[in-house]
């Protein structure tokens, strides 16, 4: 409806904006980052604990101690809460709302899921607090530096090679087998940042594992799909709602509660949402050094999408195949840009999208274009993530760990997972101290 509200690191700025929807929304939003930040020296390192462990329970009681019995029921409140639930305690008008409830998407948390609320809450704020982190020159340079540290320590990093198997003798995992038939043996251990129907499903000797076990790697859930669309621009986009908007590096379109649930609701259906909420990246408002000089690039996540189409809210696209349907949902994405911002289609230099399926083509562990390696609802995450008894990264294999997004603490970019095995690893390795 031309109408936008904006989040920026400055308070006062922030709260001026707030306060032109209302001063309802202002006082939730103040409400909230106080809680915030009481609780996020005690919330945050739980998130670089394994689950369960003493580490955990002892950030729980400095918690306790810190903001007491109130302070942890409000907070355990709010976190148990659904995103709509949640913004519903905090905030009056949709278009506040609306810059909170995209942010559950992320983790398959519609607006009515329970236990949802708690990535949106972190997210907003922190982003709000600290501002959001990008790689200069792209996320490439990110793996890139990664790497230089691997081989600068005397590792080795091969790409382009698929394993075909885990190799176990006598119950231990040993090294791993390509599908070119070379053999690579583990001196310590096999690390797998696999998700569990590729590692168990495929990837491990069916023998290797108890029949129990098998079945509940079996019944681990992903969520919904993802389709994007890539951009390149001529000119950064002319919002109806400001040009400012241009300078933000996430503008979140069709995000209000009700067009979320709608849209979350079809997607789970496996029917084309026919508005579906739309993440907007604009990196070159950041760092220009990502296109040619005057030139822009735009990313757009929609989200949520079903992995297999069984109708189309909109009524319009008859294909029910990814590859038959994808350019006919590319110009449906186009034509809501276009609405927000008149001048997207005469921008466009170039388009690349990709579908659910093609998402899963390029990398295995997006089962179904989940981009989060599976669904993070309460019965998968915390200690139950990837299944409970198996939260802190060991398998039924001895010397075969599971990393990656499908392991506590979940998805995002960060690596938390592989560094909380990679301590436990370096302690077994320390001489005279107990495994």
């Amino acid at each position: 409806d031309g109408k936008a509200v904006r989040v920026y690191r400055d308070p006062e700025r922030t709260a001026a904006e707030l306060t032109r929807q209302s001063s309802e929304d202002l006082r939730g939003w103040q409400e909230v980052v106080a809680l915030y930040e009481r609780a996020a020296p005690y919330l945050l390192p739980i998130l670089k604990s394994p689950l369960p462990s003493w580490t955990a329970a002892r950030h729980l009681w400095r918690m306790f101690r810190g903001i007491g019995v109130a302070g942890m029921l409000e907070l355990g409140q709010l976190l148990m809460k659904s995103p709509r639930g949640y913004v519903d305690a905090f905030f009056k008008t949709d278009e506040v709302k609306g810059l909170i409830v995209p942010w559950g998407l992320h983790g398959d948390m519609g607006p009515e899921v329970s236990g949802g609320a708690a990535f949106p809450f972190v997210t907003t704020i922190s982003h709000h607090l600290q501002g959001q982190v990008a790689a200069r020159g792209g996320a490439g340079n990110v793996i890139a530096a990664l790497r230089f540290l691997i081989e600068e320590k005397g590792g080795a990093v091969r790409t382009g090679t698929e394993v075909a198997r885990v190799l176990v003798e006598r119950g231990r995992a040993i090294g791993v087998e390509t599908s070119s038939g070379e053999t690579i043996m583990a001196g310590r251990a096999v690390v797998a940042n696999v998700t569990p129907r590729l590692l168990f499903g495929r990837l491990v000797p069916d023998a290797a594992l108890p029949e129990p076990f098998r079945k509940r790697a079996a019944r681990f859930r992903y969520g919904p799909g993802t389709f994007l669309v890539h951009l390149a621009l001529s000119e950064p986009l002319a919002w109806n709602a400001g040009d400012d908007l241009a300078q933000w590096s996430y503008v979140h379109l069709n995000g209000k509660p009700d067009e979320v649930s709608l849209t979350y609701s079809h997607a789970m259906a496996g029917v084309l949402p026919a508005r579906p909420v739309l993440v907007v990246g604009q990196p070159t408002a950041s760092d220009p050094t990502r296109a040619p000089s005057g030139r822009h690039i735009l990313w757009v996540q929609v989200r949520v999408v079903p992995a297999e189409i069984k109708g189309d809210a909109a009524g319009a696209i008859r294909g029910r195949h990814w590859d038959a349907i994808k350019e006919q949902f590319a110009a449906r994405i186009i034509d809501l840009l276009q609405e927000h911002a008149p001048n997207t289609k005469s921008a466009i230099l170039g388009m690349h999208c990709l579908s659910p399926l093609d998402l899963e083509r390029e990398n295995p562990n997006l089962v179904d274009g989940d981009c989060g390696s599976g669904s993070h609802h309460l019965d998968q995450n915390y200690f139950f993530r990837p299944f409970p008894g198996w939260s802190r990264y060991t398998t039924p294999v001895r010397g075969l760990y599971m990393v990656g997004a499908s392991t506590w603490p979940g998805s995002g970019v960060n690596a938390a997972s592989g560094y909380l095995l990679a301590h436990r690893l370096l302690r077994r390795a320390v001489p005279g101290r107990a495994p």
